[in-house]
């Protein structure tokens, strides 16, 4: 019986050791999970619109397309969990890997219940996030601007959270995952000031450190992809000592 979730996840797993891949596989499946596995990152690409998986994980050193090659092609349209494998013990690599959009990595050699109780971790952030919007699409889905089909519209900006689209002006935006959500969270909250904790908690599923710039380099990439790069900024914007502020009436 699995405590921690009820619901059968799908992972796909891109490695190109085979006798690696067939034992995580196997390893996967007894756990619960159902697994697909590719050796290429051009194998992985061709599989994923099929094997919808909430999460994959990836091999930083692949043959051919490497998994950071992978992470930036497919970020934009996957929305579930990345976790990266690494045999590097050099930190440039991880970092490259999180600011591609990585949710976590796991160096080699492999601890296979360390790296299970990693996918879990994932897999409960998740379920958190999933639940999350759900929840704020029932608390909002009043608020001006919003309808109940999941969609928030302000002035030319118009949000729809099942697709994660975002379009401004009629022109499709190109949002990682992790940055419509965290626009989403604004826009849900719009005209109230959200503070980093709160914005880390709720779509990391962490509590802040007080270090983290996670957010505050999501926030100005989403101001650059917005074109609000005016100084100050009119759409999201800094109040000093609350948070950012996603302004309503500025679209």
């Amino acid at each position: 019986m699995r405590f921690w979730s009820e619901i059968v996840h799908r992972i796909l797993l891109v490695e190109d050791d085979k006798k690696l891949s067939d034992i995580l596989c196997r390893y996967f499946e007894r756990n619960g999970f159902q697994v697909q596995a590719a050796l290429t990152g051009e194998e992985a690409i061709r599989l994923l619109p099929d094997a919808e998986p909430d999460l994959i994980i990836l091999d930083l050193m692949l043959p051919g397309m490497d998994g950071l090659s992978i992470c930036r092609q497919i970020r934009p349209v996957f929305h579930g969990k990345i976790l990266f494998l690494t045999a590097s013990d050099d930190d440039m690599d991880q970092v490259a890997a999180l600011e591609m959009g990585a949710d976590d990595y796991v160096c080699k050699p492999l601890q296979p219940r360390v790296l299970l109780a990693r996918i879990r971790m994932l897999l409960r952030r998740l379920e958190d996030e999933q639940a999350k919007a759900a929840s704020m699409v029932e608390t909002f889905d009043q608020q001006p601007g919003s309808d109940r089909s999941n969609h928030l519209t302000f002035g030319a900006l118009t949000l729809k959270q099942t697709v994660k689209l975002c379009q401004l002006e009629g022109r499709d935006i190109d949002l990682t995952s992790s940055e419509f959500d965290l626009l989403w969270l604004l826009a849900c909250h719009a005209d109230q000031p959200l503070s980093r904790d709160e914005l880390v908690r709720k779509t990391r599923g962490i509590e802040y450190d007080g270090l983290d710039r996670t957010v505050d380099n999501r926030i100005v990439s989403l101001r650059k992809k917005l074109g609000d790069t005016s100084s100050p900024s009119r759409h999201i914007i800094t109040v000093r000592g609350k948070g950012y502020l996603f302004a309503s009436d500025s679209w």
